[in-house]
């Protein structure tokens, strides 16, 4: 089963690269999905003000800079991995180094034989 993992952090804590390529909880929480062989694609986001949302309203398109969401907590990275079940899943998020300070939120993926 696919899954969805978004990594969400106080933004102003997040790490920067070179801290999260020499964390040893990174660096194990890496291993073990290649271990499993489990991520199907992963990638760190830009910081939210970076971000745009775009709302449409009657009819009207409503464009404005920064996040949809006023809290300190954002998504700041996304890992889809294949599991065997949410058992698995779980044992993939908590061992990511932002559960320990942020969350890591798991959502299955639309598969394309399940009803929507």
């Amino acid at each position: 089963m696919r899954y969805a993992l978004l990594i969400c952090n106080d933004e102003t804590i997040s790490p920067s690269h070179e801290e999260m390529n020499a964390d040893p909880v990174n660096q194990a929480w890496s291993a073990d999905l290649e271990r499993r062989q489990a991520e199907l694609y992963g990638a760190r986001l830009r910081p939210v003000a970076e971000a745009t949302t775009v709302r449409v309203r009657n009819g009207e398109t409503l464009i404005s800079d920064g996040p949809f969401a006023e809290t300190k907590d954002f998504v700041g990275g996304v890992v889809f991995v294949d599991c065997a079940d949410l058992d698995e899943a779980i044992a993939i998020a908590k061992g990511h180094p932002y559960a320990l300070h942020g969350s890591v939120e798991i959502r299955p993926v639309w598969e394309d034989d399940q009803p929507r």
